[in-house]
């Protein structure tokens, strides 16, 4: 059992560390890069028609986990699984279950990644005592949302063994080409927001995606990357390490941390909540 996730601790300071987001794009690749995940998401999310509803679902989801304290998050984690039951259909002529344990463990895995990445990337790596401290914290969390024991590697070198290999085996599939197509063409989420200022966004994510997949996946899903692309994301990169390391933790991680806790009590109060997210709540 590790240290309860509270102030100071390292999941309290990296997981919802804003430059988190900058790695929205490359995650969700890396979890639909799994078939059974990408089964699940063809034949039950909504992503494409909806996508910033859906966004805000997830975000007030992994919110509870980490900043909802341990009962917000077995609520959540019992939600959760009772709604991925009923996901099944086909794959390759076999039937799947979006409780699939393996595919249920990656999904876990590629989000206790992104904090690790998105330090690496811009800001500064966590120690190895902070990775310990991490990566237990987050096994922690795992086994609340019903990660088998044995799924659960059991140190920060095991899980970055098994991340490896897993992406290893990764390739492209219909489910990521219909994830560029809707990063490429996603509507506007508010009308007045500019067109010519929207028209980026597309640019930018793509980019940000094409500069944080692992290598060896950029190239077998047919993304260019060259050395002119390298210059500009380290560029980029410094300059949001400049910007964002000197501010506080407890800043960078507050946005979170206010949705974990406003999240607990929506649970509470689920009339409200249906009339601020719909009917569908994963």
């Amino acid at each position: 059992m590790a240290r309860a996730i509270v102030r100071g601790t390292a999941a309290w300071k990296y997981f919802g560390d804003f430059r988190d987001a900058l790695l929205a794009g490359q995650v969700l690749v890396l979890q639909v890069a799994h078939p059974v995940v990408a089964a699940g998401v063809r034949d039950h999310s909504d992503y494409t028609s909806d996508p910033w509803t859906r966004l805000m679902r997830t975000g007030a989801s992994l919110s509870i986990y980490v900043y909802g304290g341990v009962a917000g998050a077995r609520v959540e984690a019992a939600r959760l699984r009772s709604l991925h039951r009923s996901f099944t259909g086909f794959l390759d002529g076999q039937r799947y279950s979006a409780l699939d344990p393996a595919a249920y463990a990656w999904v876990h895995a590629t989000l206790v990644k992104v904090p690790v990445d998105a330090q690496r990337f811009f800001g500064r790596p966590l120690s190895g005592g902070e990775l310990d401290e991490y990566y237990a914290q987050m096994c922690d969390v795992g086994r609340l949302l019903g990660v088998r024991e044995r799924d659960l590697p059991p140190d920060w070198a095991s899980f970055e063994r098994y991340y490896d290999s897993m992406v290893a085996g990764f390739a492209g599939n219909p489910t990521i080409d219909q994830l560029f197509e809707t990063i490429r063409t996603v509507p506007k989420p508010v009308r007045w927001l500019p067109d010519s200022w929207w028209r980026w966004h597309a640019r930018i994510q793509m980019f940000l995606l094409r500069a944080t997949l692992p290598p060896g996946l950029r190239t077998r899903l047919g993304l260019q990357w060259t050395l002119r692309d390298q210059r500009r994301f380290i560029r980029f990169a410094a300059v949001v390490r400049v910007l964002a390391t000197p501010v506080p933790a407890g800043l960078r991680t507050a946005h979170m941390r206010w949705i974990g806790k406003l999240n607990v009590w929506l649970r509470a109060h689920p009339k409200v909540y249906q009339r601020l997210v719909g009917s569908k709540t994963s």
